[in-house]
């Protein structure tokens, strides 16, 4: 038994707390006594106020918080047009409610929650919010009150799953018994050491204020029981109530919101799977950066709002499946079923040294697909699964990324090209059930944790197939699965992928198409640019290499590194043509400004009649050498992104025709695309009705029949991208421009490098283009200062770091016709992996502000 000590009111003064929001509630309780609870509470405000609110939400904190980490949801409840009451409970023997003397267990918190909510006569809509251990005792009350609960909000929360070790490790440590006590109740250690794991750093005073409850070893004895309580085995009196919860939670249909911060030490990303599995529904979405303080990393209280008005308040957003190809429906492998006798080349993988090329013919590839598909079927894969591919472009890559979608698995493409922090987040952030890769790849994905059983892809010795911890081979996979008939075919409508963007500004996202998207993308590569049957295509942007069978095209994938494209030669291009005598070829820009680099003439290039270019704009000295390396070829330049890989196309003749113009001209949209504009106002915000006249500018908004279903596990940013109907979805593309006069789209950059002067809006590429008009290689724009009175710097390549020569200030002032504060030099802009084209003008603004400040700049 631990001292006794009644209910009070926190002290005046703690930040972000009106301390009118406080109430003494006294209830029965599970001890069979009556016990006074300290609760924030918007009721009776929103009552003084004539306001009746939709319905309540009903937060719990967890362990060792208090209420107060809801606070910022208590107070935006009272700023909303349409509020929802909220109820942010102390739970007994935490924060300011009563300390009962008497250990709880989680069957007498849910209880205690419960008479409680009776005593306050909640009687729904409820929803349920809770963090940490406080979102078992949600999830305890959402079971116990399933005809009252009209959704369930949690954050950094866990149950047991009989699949995984349910104890997290920092825990698992918490309950040694020579640490329990003294540092729980004895000590503020463990107190201290979940306010420090915040990111970024809790103020002093937020601290301060989360200490203020828990001020004595007796003060904190509810901390420790709180520790004690948690189940290390099955026969911990608790196991069986949580148990129930799990149970129990897994029946309830009611919208369910999972919100989560990756670097969580003591909730791992295990534990956001096993909420998913138990509610397959959920909505979630994961804070790159954000970790176990989740409501104190994030501001959660607009997310939640969003989320209630969205769910449960008749706001529906457009549902983006809900938009379909009227045109009929293909898969993805029908050219390689209708060619699979062939003994004509389909796929040559360049191999560089002296390894000759490893060619594949149509019937290998059929063949190779169809027992790679079965023997993962044997091995355990199942539709809706999901595999991560960590495989080079070539042909285990197009082999396995076709097995899988034949059986209705899902596949996860996040490519090298993010670099290993960006893999790392963008493979947690996924979650596979099964790992395809190389050794290297494998190495990796064993040595930083990566989830999914591990399947090798190549040859390794016994030794290093163990270190990797790969349980199967493609090669064993081929061999078990020759023979073995496939299921039925997945229906167009399920998920086939999720595609992981370049990260170019900001955490990778995972871009989820279904096979009818992802089908319809090849139809638009069809029907655009001609690319099918007798089609000989050298595929140097890895996004389209995996479509050239999908097409009926021979395809040669060259020798190069997929995460620095310009390592591709003009020779390595000439050799890979040869092997197929392709007539089309695929660059990314990077490619493409060394391939033009090191083409010493132009005769291997004769017969290539397509050049197609994605991923970033070409600048106008870029393209006329790509048309003198390749003199018979159409140069084509089309505009998209991973949520919709084909936006517009534009010709070199065309480019040329449109002339100069702020941005760059990226054409027309192509046949089944619809592009409009939602206006910048004087603060850079999208706002207004969207328009299709010319000279607007504004952030380019499309609708596709190809474009994504949605973003994967990132709900807000989903929804934020979401516009339109659901007859006529539009997403929201993030790239800012205007259509001109003759309806073609003009692209000005990203939304949030859009620099706000005390003069108006500036969109960055026109200045760029601009200031390279003088001889600069290479020039970015970017802002300095607050946003509405930021000056406008331009950063040009190839110079010493720190301001320029005056000369140069001066022609490229007099260029861009724009007030300009400053002129640096970089020997080297900052771009991104994949591309190595796309400029990071955020990590650039960063680094002049701190240049003309006179501080340490970061670095690159």
């Amino acid at each position: 038994m631990s001292a006794a000590a009644p209910a009070a009111l926190p002290p005046e003064g703690l930040p972000g707390l009106d301390r009118a929001w406080s109430r003494l509630v006294t209830a029965p309780s599970s001890d069979g006594a009556r016990r006074t609870w300290h609760l924030l509470d918007t009721g009776p405000a929103l009552e003084a106020a004539g306001v009746r609110p939709v319905g309540t939400v009903l937060a719990v904190h967890g362990n060792p918080t208090w209420s107060y980490l809801w606070r910022e949801v208590v107070a935006a409840s009272l700023e909303a047009e349409r509020p929802w009451r909220v109820v942010a409970v102390d739970q007994l023997e935490m924060g300011w409610s009563e300390r009962t003397g008497a250990p709880r267990t989680v069957a007498d918190r849910v209880r205690d929650l419960g008479l409680l909510t009776d005593a306050l006569g909640l009687d729904g809509p409820v929803v349920p919010l809770g963090h940490d251990w406080g979102g078992i005792v949600a999830m305890g009350w959402a079971v116990d009150h399933a005809a009252d609960t009209a959704g369930v909000v949690l954050a950094n929360t866990a149950l047991p799953d009989p699949t995984e070790d349910v104890l997290p490790g920092l825990l698992r440590f918490a309950l040694t018994p020579a640490v329990t006590r003294a540092g729980t109740s004895g000590t503020t250690a463990f107190l201290e050491t979940t306010l420090r794991i915040a990111h970024p750093p809790l103020p002093p005073e937020v601290r301060a204020a989360y200490r203020a409850p828990y001020r004595g070893a007796a003060r904190r004895a509810g901390i420790e029981q709180f520790v004690r309580d948690i189940p290390a085995d099955p026969s911990h009196p608790s196991a069986a109530e949580l148990a129930r919860i799990a149970e129990g939670v897994g029946r309830l249909a009611v919208p369910v919101l999972l919100l989560w911060g990756p670097r969580d030490p003591v909730f791992q990303e295990r534990y956001l799977a096993g909420l998913m599995r138990r509610m397959p529904h959920a909505d979630v979405h994961r804070f790159e950066g954000a970790g176990h303080l989740l409501p104190e990393d994030v501001a959660l209280a607009p997310v939640i709002r969003t989320w209630l008005e969205t769910r449960l308040g008749g706001d529906r957003p457009a549902e983006l499946a809900a938009y379909l190809d009227a045109a009929p429906y293909e898969p993805l492998w029908s050219v390689l079923d209708a060619r699979r006798d062939e003994s004509s080349t389909a796929l040559v993988e360049m191999r560089g040294g002296t390894r000759p090329p490893r060619v594949v013919s149509w019937r290998l590839l059929a063949r190779r697909i169809e027992s790679i598909a079965a023997g993962l079927l044997a091995v355990g894969v199942r539709r809706g699964q999901r595999v991560s591919l960590l495989v080079p472009p070539g042909a285990d890559l197009t082999a396995a990324l076709y097995a899988c979608l034949r059986i209705g698995a899902v596949v996860v493409v996040a490519d090298a090209g993010l670099g290993l922090q960006g893999m790392t987040r963008a493979v947690n952030g996924a979650r596979p059930d099964w790992i395809i890769g190389v050794p290297a790849a494998l190495g990796i994905a064993r040595a930083l944790g990566w989830p999914g059983v591990r399947i090798l892809a190549g040859g390794a010795s016994p030794a290093l197939r163990n270190a990797i911890g790969a349980r199967h081979t493609l090669a064993e996979l081929a061999a078990t699965g020759d023979g073995v008939g496939l299921p039925p075919e997945p229906a167009p409508d399920d998920l086939a992928a999720v595609l992981f963007t370049s990260g170019s500004t900001g955490p990778a996202k995972g871009v989820r198409y279904t096979y009818r998207r992802l089908a319809g993308v090849r139809d638009a590569l069809r029907r655009e640019c001609g690319l099918g049957q007798g089609s000989g295509l050298v595929a140097g942007f890895a996004p389209f290499a995996l479509l050239g069978p999908a097409l009926g095209c021979r395809t040669a994938t060259p020798e190069m590194d997929v995460t620095r494209p310009a390592t591709l030669t003009a020779e390595r291009l000439a050799a890979s043509i040869a092997a197929v005598d392709a007539d089309s070829v695929f660059l990314s820009p990077a490619a493409m400004a060394n391939v033009v680099a090191t083409a010493d003439e132009a005769a291997a290039f004769e017969r290539i009649r397509l050049v197609l270019s994605a991923g970033a704009p070409l600048g106008g000295p870029l393209l006329d050498g790509a048309a003198r390396v390749f003199p018979q070829a159409t140069i084509r330049t089309p505009y998209g992104m991973t949520e919709c890989l084909l936006v517009t196309d534009v010709t070199l003749t065309d480019i040329r025709e449109a002339g100069s113009g702020n941005g760059v001209c990226v054409g027309r949209p192509i046949t089944g695309v619809r592009v409009r504009i939602a206006p910048l106002d004087a603060d850079g915000v999208p706002h207004g009705s969207r328009v299709v006249a010319p000279g607007t500018t504004g952030e380019i908004e499309v609708s596709a029949p190809h474009m994504l279903t949605g973003y994967d596990r990132l709900w807000l940013t989903d929804r934020r991208a979401r516009a339109g109907t659901s007859a006529q979805p539009w997403h929201r593309t993030g790239d800012v421009g205007h259509l001109d006069e003759q309806g073609r789209l003009w692209v000005e950059g990203r939304l949030q490098h859009v620099i706000v002067t005390a003069d108006g809006v500036v969109t960055p590429v026109g200045v760029e283009q601009r200031a390279e008009s003088v001889g600069v290689r290479r020039a970015a724009a970017v802002g300095v200062g607050p946003r509405g009175t930021q000056q406008l710097v331009v950063v040009v390549e190839d110079r010493p770091s720190g301001l320029v020569e005056p000369a140069l200030a001066d022609s490229v002032r007099a260029a861009v016709g724009e007030p300009v504060a400053a002129v640096l030099g970089v020997p080297r802009l900052p771009t991104d992996i994949r591309h190595n084209s796309k400029i990071d003008r955020a990590l650039l603004a960063r680094w002049a502000e701190a240049v003309l400040a006179g501080e340490r700049p970061p670095r690159w």
